[in-house]
């Protein structure tokens, strides 16, 4: 039977426990001098201050005041500018406003082909802090503009040349906005001739890399231009397609970090956030192939007038069977068919409307004579039907149709006629298509629909431990922080979440009616949490 003490207890128990929901939800957000967790000591109990406090809760005896205590806001960590570790052709974590000034370069071209309205290079560029900034004091690179042209360029701190090292390129994205119908593709423009002062479309580039969205088309660009050892031309190649889904990068706004691996023995690699989205070779994954074909067909070549490419033909001595009557129909009236009782032959189908009435303003003389609209017989809606009753058609179990011979092999068939082969007067071998025409700039010359797209931290190396304590200083920062997001998860996510806990274990609470305290038998540690702290409940 319950009794008014187990009720007590019970109450007790649920107050308790939402106690110490709110005391978990304070110290993740940094609250580290909150009252509940004061005076906590390893495998002991609460300080007497933190048991009256607690107590005072239980009785009731916290004023209105006390309750309300404004949780202070989560301090985001603060910005440090990233240090190259090793050598870099290019590190630009764009940490001052001034930089757009004195070492971007604006483009001031037009782009051939298009409207007088949209073709000068206009769109706006700022160096400013994101919408939503994971890093107190972090800058970026901002477009600014939608429905405008962009470009801008800066040279690198020395031209990279393909001379038996990797090539790396990595730089961070965020959609701020989302992104209806444009590209955050950067261009690595190639070192010889660079104007950048007039940096356009046309302007030559060495690699193209970078997202780029129109309607549900979602790419990853990977282009490089190659040069023809023979003439000179150069064409472009484009890598496959990733093969999973992308589509996540450019709807979540949140930060990614694109990174670009191309190796001495013409592999590539390409990885969003640290993760393999597309790999391969750049002598057999792109497209057109780098090798153009040892032979190709000979357009002169023209087709025997007696080649019989015919792989059936009608039977010659085949012949039409005596039986075979072609004027037989193929349907019949079917003789069996009966009149169904209640079958009203004599009303039709339709009658004038009787209720239409002639138009005031009709005139037989311009109109003709006015016909009330037809509509259905009332009289056939119970009958099995009305008018004329004719019997149905069947199939004509005597119908065959046109006699035709039946098709044989044709003995011949001399299979299917193509131009012969002769050697590629245009043929080629580059074994080594990685030693690309060198990089002197890097460029964003891209178009948009949507403003607001956040470059930051574009670093280019041959070096992959210089990328890693780059990413560690910079993306990674921001990664661990949008993904934790802890100011905005409710005490119930935090309290599921799996990884707050360092291991399983039993939460025991017992309430006597003179003392409730606090003791530890599990060690929470979480990196959001900044310390390590020592909670049980126990008598």
């Amino acid at each position: 039977m319950k009794t008014p003490s187990m009720f007590l207890r019970k109450s007790l128990l649920i107050f308790l426990l939402l106690a110490l929901c709110t005391s978990f939800v304070r110290a993740v957000e940094g609250d580290k001098d909150n009252d509940y967790f004061t005076g906590i000591k390893e495998g002991g109990d609460l300080d007497d201050e933190a048991d009256d406090d607690i107590e005072k809760h239980i009785e009731g005896d916290v004023s209105e005041e006390e309750e309300k205590v404004e949780e202070p806001p989560v301090e985001r960590p603060l910005y440090t500018k990233p240090k190259v570790v090793g050598f870099a052709y290019f590190a630009e974590p764009f940490h001052n406003e001034k930089d757009l000034d004195k070492k971007w370069i604006l483009s001031q071209a037009r782009k051939e082909g298009a409207e007088d309205s949209i073709a000068k290079y206009d769109g706006r560029w700022s160096i400013e802090e994101p919408d939503v900034n994971p890093l107190k004091g972090d800058l970026a690179l901002i477009l600014k503009s939608k429905a405008k042209h962009h470009a801008i360029s800066c040279k690198l701190q020395k031209p990279y040349d393909f001379v038996g090292k990797p090539f790396i390129i990595q730089y961070e994205v965020k959609f701020q906005n989302g992104i209806e119908c444009g590209g955050a593709y950067v261009k690595l423009l190639s070192k010889d001739n660079l104007d950048l002062l007039h940096f356009h479309d046309k302007t030559s580039y060495t690699i193209m890399f970078g997202p780029d969205k129109c309607g549900l088309d979602y790419k990853l660009h990977f282009i490089f231009r190659h040069k023809n050892p023979k003439t000179g031309e150069i064409t472009e190649k484009h890598a496959k397609k990733p093969t999973g889904s992308i589509e996540s990068y450019f709807t979540d706004k949140k930060t990614h970090l694109y990174q670009l691996i191309v190796n001495p023995d013409n592999t590539f690699k390409i990885s969003v956030d640290g993760t393999v989205v597309n790999e391969g070779n750049l002598l057999e994954d792109m497209t057109p192939p780098v090798n153009p074909a040892k032979e190709i067909e000979d357009n002169k070549d023209q087709k025997p007038g007696d080649w019989d490419d015919r792989e059936k033909i009608a039977d010659p001595d085949a012949v039409k069977p005596d039986d075979w009557d072609e004027e037989q129909p193929e349907k019949i009236t079917d003789e069996d068919a009966v009149k169904p009782s209640g079958w009203l032959d004599e009303e039709p189908e339709d009658i004038p409307d009787p209720d239409a009435e002639k138009p005031a303003d009709w005139d037989d003389d311009m109109d003709g004579e006015w016909e009330a609209p037809l509509i259905s017989n009332p009289k056939c809606a119970d009958a099995p039907g009305c008018g004329e009753w004719k019997p149905g058609m069947i199939d004509n179990p005597k119908y065959k149709g046109k006699w035709r011979p039946p098709m044989i092999d044709n003995p011949n068939y001399q299979g299917i006629w193509k131009p012969r082969m002769i050697p590629n007067p245009d043929y080629f071998e580059d074994l080594n298509p990685y030693q690309m025409i060198p990089i002197g700039a890097v460029g964003l010359e891209l178009w948009s629909m949507t403003d607001s797209i956040m470059f930051d931290n574009i670093l280019i190396t041959d070096n992959l431990a210089t990328t890693t304590k780059w990413t560690e200083d910079t993306f990674a920062l921001k990664q661990a922080q949008e993904k934790s997001s802890i100011s905005g998860v409710s005490w119930i996510s935090l309290l599921t979440d799996k990884n707050l806990f360092a291991s399983t274990a039993t939460l025991n609470v017992s309430v006597s009616s003179s003392k409730t305290k606090f003791v530890t038998r599990q060690w929470f540690s979480n990196p959001t949490l900044k310390s390590t702290l020592p909670l049980i409940l126990q008598d």
